[in-house]
């Protein structure tokens, strides 16, 4: 098993690593589609990096998830020579790897140029000007994944058709998936847990080898780190047993898309919830609502943080358990945000538009981010949602794009967007949406095949 180190100082992580002499020390990050990437690091260069970083060519900060340069971006590219971008590592991080050789990883950050469109540093600026505004943001994280009894070269092979599933047929919480398959499932609780990452809940869901679970609460970036540590490392663990998972948000259009649930709450800076109101409609306090405005006024704007992928749109329709419009309701599981009214240290909302597939540092930096908008300017919410809220007549500002090449301009244009997340980041973040969008575009998918093959 792994081991979370509990280092917080640059200083603390020199002596440990001086301590323990290891050879080699795993260094990664996350890139702008929430990828992991990294590389071992000789000892003496990884102390060297601890005090003034360490360089990876700026490329990772420009091309897709199958390593295809973007051709629009303005912060890196053939016209700019592909310079090294900088990376701070994070002391806090440490934890020696639940994994074969018990390996010392951390993680890092861009820093310099490059950290005004990293997007951990996206989230740490939303979180700064939520603590300017005397409020602590918490949040916890859902995810559900399926897993498939196949390998990187199976798939190949195959070529993604005929999958074998972990298990067949839809048994949603069911006892005998879980029990049948308990090594696993205690493998999956005892490798995140040995690291720092409580997983408070883990069963089966709907569909065929589809597993859900819930990552206790933390503060908003701590819970990032952990969720894209666990999307990580629940596909290594996945593969090191012969299986793979995937986060897609809809792998296959005949079964229910994958989501990426997010929980959230703010306090004040000693501690208090700031979102319970005794008196309120719902238990609801005015901080409360104007922050779920503001995510409805937004959500349009915002939507290419929060469905980043050309596939996000294939699981946001009707029907299928994922909102399509900005909409509210309490304790109703068809509408955007659901209001969740219960004590008042968990009184909070559900964030339902995310897919699995996101990059939780975006994800919640556009959640947050637009709720923080919503208290600046007093947005109320209007009436709650009842019944099935994808009956309602919701108007085109208040409806998610349809698809990414249009979410990405919108993303692009937001004059709230900039002024929230930054220029450079809101400009280089659109342009790789439309770029992703253009990369398919291309395509010659299989449904078009059949569609049209023999009869055109």
């Amino acid at each position: 098993m792994g081991k979370q180190l509990h280092l917080k100082t640059v200083e603390e992580v020199r002596q440990y690593v001086s301590e323990k002499d290891p050879k080699h020390i795993k260094v990664g990050f996350f890139d702008v589609d929430g990828v992991f990437r990294g590389k071992f690091m000789a000892q003496g260069k990884f102390l060297s990096a601890l005090q003034d970083g360490y360089g990876f060519c700026d490329a990772v900060l420009g091309w897709d998830v199958a390593d295809t340069l973007y051709d629009n971006s303005k912060f890196t590219g053939w016209h700019t020579g592909f310079p090294d971008a900088t990376l701070r590592i994070i002391p806090e991080s440490g934890v020696i790897l639940p994994f074969d050789n018990e390996t010392l990883f951390f993680s890092s950050e861009f820093s310099g140029r490059a950290e005004s469109i990293c997007p951990r540093g996206v989230l740490r600026r939303v979180l700064q000007r939520a603590h300017d505004m005397g409020f602590i943001a918490k949040a916890a994280m859902e995810f559900e994944f399926f897993m498939f009894q196949e390998t990187p070269d199976s798939l190949e092979e195959k070529g993604f058709r005929d999958l074998k599933n972990l298990s067949p047929g839809n048994m949603s919480y069911s006892a005998l998936r879980s029990i049948v398959q308990e090594d696993l499932y205690q493998d999956i609780l005892d490798t995140f847990g040995s690291i720092g990452i409580e997983l408070e809940g883990l069963h089966a869901e709907t569909g065929p080898g589809v597993v859900e679970t819930a990552l206790a609460v933390d503060g908003a970036l701590a819970m990032a780190d952990k969720a894209s540590i666990f999307k990580a490392f629940m596909k290594i663990l996945a593969q090191k047993r012969g299986l793979m998972a995937t986060f897609m948000a809809k792998w296959n259009q005949n079964l229910s898309g994958q989501s990426g649930h997010t929980h959230m709450s703010l306090w004040s800076l000693d501690g208090a919830p700031r979102f319970y109101d005794a008196n309120g409609d719902h238990r609801m306090s005015q901080t409360m609502r104007h922050f779920l405005g503001g995510q409805l006024a937004y959500l349009r704007e915002f939507a290419a943080m929060i469905a980043p992928n050309i596939n996000s749109y294939a699981r946001l329709t009707p029907g299928h358990w994922a909102p399509t419009s900005a909409t509210w309701g309490v304790d109703n599981r068809t509408v955007g945000i659901r209001v969740i009214p219960e004590s008042e240290k968990s009184h909070r909302l559900e964030y339902r538009i995310p897919g699995s597939d996101v990059n939780p540092y975006l994800s919640m930096a556009a959640a947050i981010g637009s709720g923080l908008l919503g208290i600046e300017q007093g947005i109320e919410p209007g009436d709650a949602a009842t019944g099935n809220a994808y009956d309602l007549d919701v108007p085109t500002t208040r409806q998610l794009p349809t698809n990414l090449e249009s979410a990405g301009i919108l993303f692009g244009a937001s004059q709230a967007a900039n002024a929230m997340f930054g220029k450079a980041f809101v400009e280089h973040f659109s342009a790789s949406r439309i770029f992703e969008a253009r990369e398919f575009g291309r395509a010659v998918t299989d449904w078009e095949l059949r569609r049209y093959f023999e009869v055109l």
